[in-house]
C-alpha cells in the first residue's frame, strides 16, 4: 500500500487536513480580536460550508470531464493566494467582514472543487483501497487534535496572520505532493468530447439514482444529520462548558478525534465480505455520543462513550467510502462521489439550525437524548435494507 504515490497524497491529505482543523480558532480569534461578534464569525464558515455544498456536484461533473489532479492541484494553488491574502490582512491589521467573507466564499468553492477527485485519485495510488482509507482516516483524526492546539500557541504566541500563513502553506505542501504523482493515464473518455456539461450532470444523477445502496444509505443518512450531527455541537458545548468548562469540552473532542483515530486503525484490520453490514452494526456505537451528554454524565463517562461513539463513526466511515471507490466505475466516480458528498452534508446547516429553537422548546437534554436514538433506529434501518446489508466487498 504504501507505494510512492500513495505517500504523496497520504502526505498532501495530512498536511491540508492539518491546516483546515487550524482554521476555525484563527478565524474566531482574529475575528473576536477585532470586535466582532460569534454571529459573524458563522456568518463567515456558513459562507464556506454553503458554496462547499451547492458547488461540490458541478466540481464532480468537471473532475470526470477533465483531468481531477490537475483540478485539485488548482483548487489548492487558489487557496494558497486567498489564505495568504488573510495573512496580510490580519498582519496589516486591515480587517473588514466582508472581506473574510469573499475569502470564505473562494475557500469553499475551492473545496468543492478539489474534493470529487479524492474519491478517484485513492484507487489510481493504492491497490489496497480500505488500508488507503484507513490509513488516510488515521492521519486525518490525528491532525483533528493537533492542528487546534497549535493553532491556539501560534495565535498566543505570534499573531493571528502567522497560522493563515501557515495554513496557505499546508495547501502549497498538497499541491506539490499532488504535483509529484505519477500515474498512468486514464483511458479516455469518448463521450467527453460530444456530451454537454448539464448531460453529464444528467447521466451522474442517473447513475446514482440507479444504486439502491447508495440512495438509501444517503437518505437514511440525511435524517442521521439532521436529528444527531447537527444539534450535537451547539447543544453539547451548551451544556459541557458552563458545567464543567472549557477545558472539559476540549478533553471531550480529543477523545472523540482519538476514537476516530481508534476506529479507523481497526477498519484496516478487520474486514467484512459485506462492508456495509459491519459499518451499520458499528453505528450502533455512537449513540453514546448525544446520549452521554444528554444524561449529564461525568465528564470521565463522557469521554469513554466519546471514545466509543467515535471509533463507530469512523469504522463506518471507512468501510463506507471504501465501497463507493470499488462499486462505482472509475468514469463516473467522481460525480457520484460529489452526490454522496452533497447529500451527507446538506442537512447538518439544517440540524444546527433547528438546534435552538428545539432546545427551547422540548430543552437541550432532551432534543441531545432524541439525536441519541436516531442513531439506533438508523443502523437499524440501514440492516433492514437487502440493498446494503448484502453488498459485497468487491
Amino acid at each position: 500500500m504504501w507505494s510512492a504515490n500513495f505517500r504523496y497524497f497520504f502526505t498532501a491529505r495530512t498536511v491540508a487536513m492539518l491546516g483546515d482543523t487550524m482554521l476555525p480558532v484563527a478565524l474566531s480569534a482574529g475575528l473576536l480580536g477585532y470586535g466582532y461578534s460569534a454571529g459573524d464569525i458563522g456568518l463567515v464558515m456558513a459562507a464556506s460550508t454553503a458554496c462547499f455544498a451547492g458547488f461540490v456536484v458541478f466540481g464532480g461533473v468537471f473532475a470526470d470531464r477533465f483531468d481531477a489532479r490537475a483540478l485539485m492541484i488548482g483548487a489548492d494553488l487558489v487557496r494558497v493566494c486567498s489564505q495568504s491574502t488573510a495573512a496580510v490582512l490580519f498582519a496589516t491589521h486591515q480587517v473588514r467582514l466582508w472581506e473574510m467573507a469573499v475569502i470564505a466564499v473562494i475557500n469553499g468553492t475551492c473545496a468543492a472543487m478539489f474534493q470529487p477527485g479524492v474519491a478517484s485519485t485513492i484507487v489510481r495510488v493504492a491497490t489496497d483501497v480500505q488500508g488507503a482509507n484507513g490509513a488516510t482516516r488515521t492521519a486525518e483524526s490525528v491532525a483533528s487534535l493537533v492542528g487546534p492546539a497549535l493553532a491556539g500557541v501560534l495565535v498566543g504566541f505570534t499573531s493571528t496572520g502567522v497560522v493563515f500563513a501557515a495554513h496557505a502553506t499546508t495547501y502549497l505542501a498538497s499541491a506539490l505532493c499532488l504535483i509529484s504523482l505519477r500515474l498512468p493515464p486514464l483511458p479516455p473518455r469518448l463521450t467527453a468530447a460530444v456530451s454537454t456539461f448539464r448531460a453529464d450532470l444528467a447521466e451522474g444523477w442517473r447513475e446514482f439514482r440507479a444504486r439502491t445502496w447508495m440512495w438509501s444509505v444517503i437518505l437514511v443518512w440525511m435524517v442521521y444529520m439532521v436529528c444527531t450531527v447537527g444539534p450535537y455541537t451547539p447543544l453539547a458545548a451548551a451544556q459541557i462548558i458552563p458545567a464543567h468548562g472549557a477545558g472539559a469540552y476540549g478533553l471531550v473532542n480529543s477523545a472523540l478525534g482519538a476514537g476516530t483515530a481508534l476506529g479507523a486503525l481497526c477498519a484496516m484490520r478487520i474486514r467484512s465480505s459485506r462492508p456495509l453490514r459491519a459499518g451499520s452494526l458499528a453505528l450502533f456505537g455512537t449513540m453514546l455520543m448525544p446520549t452521554s451528554v444528554g444524561l449529564g454524565l461525568p465528564v470521565w463517562a463522557i469521554t469513554c462513550c466519546m471514545l466509543v461513539a467515535g471509533a463507530s463513526s469512523a469504522y463506518w466511515g471507512v468501510n463506507w467510502a471504501t465501497s463507493v471507490q470499488t462499486q462505482v466505475p472509475g468514469d463516473i466516480l467522481n460525480r457520484i462521489h460529489a452526490y454522496e458528498v452533497a447529500g451527507s452534508i446538506a442537512m447538518v446547516p439544517v440540524g444546527q439550525a433547528m438546534a435552538g429553537p428545539a432546545s427551547t422548546t422540548f430543552g437541550a437534554r432532551h432534543v441531545l437524548l432524541l439525536g441519541g436514538a436516531v442513531p439506533l433506529l438508523v443502523a437499524t434501518a440501514l440492516l433492514a435494507i437487502p440493498a446494503v446489508r448484502n453488498l459485497p466487498r468487491k
